[in-house]
């Protein structure tokens, strides 16, 4: 576990196994760009995943529970995300009890094959047991992406003992059980006949993927530096200033790739997204985000450029997705934020976005100071 007061039992999981898990995602995409297919599985005999580990979460404050379900959502979000975007197919083969949380999991991937044992099922217990957390996506996932009839949905999440075989098949829980002595052959072969799906943008081009490096940013009492984004706090404000870039639009696609670590549409993106995830687990005070850019407009919009240019890229592409989500963290994360733009401010094309996001924009009025944004 995370802490010393409690044991994963039962594979469940933690804030570290979902940022382990997060992080695992990401790196499929920018550095293997010749998979096709993702099985979720589990390494333990008779369970899956026990969902979240309940003395985490009874021994957590209550604003570490809300963004620890935030986060867990939006890490299954980019599961999904990642097998519309990527053409990967994602499959979850259960060989045991996949309760609460970790039927989320299941339900996050496009396939769940269940174990046929008389023992594997699947549950949400939210009414008959703790139901800590309701709100990470289950019951949403069965009635909206499963299509489970409500009245189904509405016994299922009674049942805490799950539902397994075949009646978890006609209720459409799961997409086939296979007998147990089968069921490890049956993965494989599954995992190796999706993997035959055509790869959008030329992922499967034969060039290796984009290795992404640590960050290396510095992390005190004080703020975050990055290169591109710093954080600084001052009581209950924080005030986190994106810069521009610094540098040309790399020539093409391939000098993109060969640059990758220090192009700024990826590390500005990767930095901004690592301080909101700071922002929410390590400073719970924080009332009043102040956004801030520095740099040359026309920089960010020669950026936006080269990104649209090429967007037919499947790495160019995936520097778009991360702007994607990393916005949309953005959105999802509860705090006040104010947008300032002032002399020298950069908020124009992606970085625009940041303004769009705030609750409130505000624009220095002097006519010996032109301020100005613009859209790409």
């Amino acid at each position: 576990g995370q802490r010393a007061d409690y044991e994963l039992k039962l594979n469940s999981y933690d804030i570290s196994v979902d940022i382990e898990l997060a992080d695992v995602v990401r790196r499929l995409r920018f550095e293997h760009p010749e998979v096709r297919t993702l099985v979720v599985g589990s390494a333990k005999d008779r369970i899956f995943c026990s969902g979240a580990n309940i003395f985490m979460l009874g021994s957590s404050t209550h604003t570490f529970k809300v963004n620890f379900c935030k986060f867990t959502n939006e890490t299954r979000l980019g599961l999904e995300a990642m097998a519309e975007e990527c053409g990967i197919h994602t499959m979850a083969a259960l060989n045991g009890t996949c309760a609460g949380g970790g039927y989320e999991l299941a339900l996050a991937c496009e396939e769940i094959i269940l174990q046929d044992d008389g023992n594997s099922t699947v549950s949400l217990p939210e009414t008959p047991l703790l139901a800590v957390l309701p709100g990470t996506g289950g019951l949403t996932r069965v009635v909206d992406k499963r299509m489970v009839r409500r009245d189904l949905a509405d016994v299922f999440c009674t049942v805490a003992e799950g539902i397994k075989g075949r009646r978890a098949v006609e209720w459409n829980l799961v997409d086939r059980v296979v007998p147990a002595s089968r069921f490890k052959e049956f993965i494989s072969s599954r995992a190796v006949e999706a993997a035959q799906a055509e790869a959008p943008r030329g992922r499967d081009d034969g060039r290796p993927g984009v290795v992404l490096a640590p960050l290396g940013g510095s992390y005190d009492a004080d703020g975050v530096t990055h290169r591109f984004v710093t954080a600084r706090q001052d009581g209950r404000l924080l005030e986190i200033t994106l810069r521009g870039p610094d540098a040309a639009p790399p020539a093409d696609a391939e000098a993109a790739r060969e640059t990758a670590n220090d192009w700024w549409a990826l590390r500005a993106a990767r930095e901004l997204d690592d301080v909101l995830l700071d922002l929410r687990f390590n400073r719970p005070d924080i009332g009043l985000v102040v956004l801030r850019t520095e740099g040359d407009s026309d920089a960010v919009l020669a950026h936006d450029a080269f990104l649209d240019a090429h967007r037919d890229d499947w790495f160019v592409y995936e520097v778009l997705a991360t702007w994607k989500r990393t916005l949309k963290r953005l959105d999802l994360t509860a705090r006040s934020f104010f947008a300032l733009m002032e002399a020298g401010s950069c908020f124009s094309g992606t970085l625009f976005e940041l303004a769009l996001a705030a609750d409130r924009s505000y624009m220095l009025d002097d006519p010996d100071h032109p301020v100005a944004f613009a859209l790409s």
